[in-house]
């Protein structure tokens, strides 16, 4: 029998060694474009991490510099009387807050899509974990403790001045791991009773000092409420109308936050003081319309963000938290604060 042997190939005529000769350019082009893109993206991640020698510690206010939108701080103290010398170098954030155990930091990913980044980061400001979110960040808390953090992000709209806005809210319990990333299906109760709407929306978390009872606001029927949370059952109840962003003092007996007060949307809301124990409301000193979860520096005073003077970008002010005083700047060019012990 003889042997069989391969029919010889087909030479390739000149458009055909054409388009494979292209077609191996633009292989190699597109990986040494992967490959380019891959290392500025590393290198841009770089650009957004802390510097080496910034980590946290206090007395201190950190907060996020409007200059280059990193993370700094300055002396408490000086935060309280107004001034102080900055110290830059923390990493690039929209959003900030922090205790002295770890920090959460969100930042906007570039995109045709709004995406946020949550980024958990240890007491030297050093990524521990980062989770990719739909949506624009606007709210960022962690608890006393370091173990639980929260975030609330805009799925659509840009305001809560507006009707027409979606939040999602999540929380993430840094010592079990385990990730709630919607508050939406937590059993809500409305005077007394169980409550059920696909209207919902969740924003602002705040934490008790035990990383299980906590605060939020909740949106239904173009109506804001105030709800007391308890993460060992998944439980909310609804304890007052008209509370936005609550902030709950160091000593948990108070809650700061924004009321609506007016329907011009321009100045909507007043900085109050919520007295648990006797549900007794106080208006502070601050007579613009603050758009923010104010930060506690102490059992006594609050920090909050107000747009800047220049009319770009914001300032933080501070205030008394029992009605009386007179607002002051704290730093000019800053948003996000927080007070950090130590």
């Amino acid at each position: 029998m003889s042997a069989r042997f391969p029919k010889p190939a087909t030479p390739l005529g000149p458009r055909a060694r054409i388009a494979v000769v292209v077609a191996a350019v633009l292989l190699l082009a597109g990986g040494s474009v992967g490959y380019v893109m891959h290392a500025e993206q590393r290198t841009k991640d770089r650009r957004t991490e802390a510097d080496a020698s910034f980590a946290l510690g206090g007395p201190a206010l950190y907060f996020r510099d409007t200059a280059g939108g990193r993370v700094a701080h300055q002396p408490l103290t000086a935060a309280r009387t107004g001034g102080g010398t900055r110290t830059r170098g923390g990493p690039a954030c929209d959003r900030f807050y922090a205790s002295g155990e770890g920090a959460l930091c969100l930042r906007a990913k570039p995109g045709v899509l709004p995406r946020t980044y949550a980024i958990v980061l240890d007491r030297r400001l050093r990524e521990k974990r980062r989770i990719t979110v739909p949506g624009v960040p606007t709210r960022a808390r962690v608890s006393a403790s370091g173990r639980m953090v929260s975030w609330t992000v805009f799925a659509t709209g840009d305001s809560y001045a507006t009707t027409s806005f979606s939040t999602r809210t999540a929380i993430l319990d840094l010592r079990t791991g385990y990730l709630i990333k919607s508050m939406e299906n937590i059993q809500l109760t409305i005077d007394g009773a169980r409550y059920h709407a696909p209207d919902v929306n969740y924003w602002g978390v705040t934490f008790a000092r035990d990383d299980n009872r906590f605060y939020a606001t909740v949106s239904t029927k173009g109506r804001t409420h105030l709800v007391e949370g308890n993460m060992r059952d998944w439980t909310a109840k609804a304890l007052r109308q008209n509370v936005e962003c609550p902030s709950l003092s160091p000593d948990n007996t108070r809650l700061a936050f924004k009321k609506k007060v007016s329907d011009d949307a321009a100045a909507p809301w007043r900085l109050y003081v919520l007295d648990l124990r006797t549900m007794r409301e106080t208006p502070l000193a601050e007579k613009h319309s603050v758009d923010d979860q104010a930060a506690w520096l102490d059992d006594s005073t609050l920090a909050y963000a107000l747009p800047g003077g220049d009319g770009r970008g914001s300032d933080i002010w501070t205030v008394p938290a029992d009605g009386t005083g007179t607002p002051r700047v704290a730093v000019r060019g800053g948003s996000s604060p927080v007070a950090v012990a130590g």
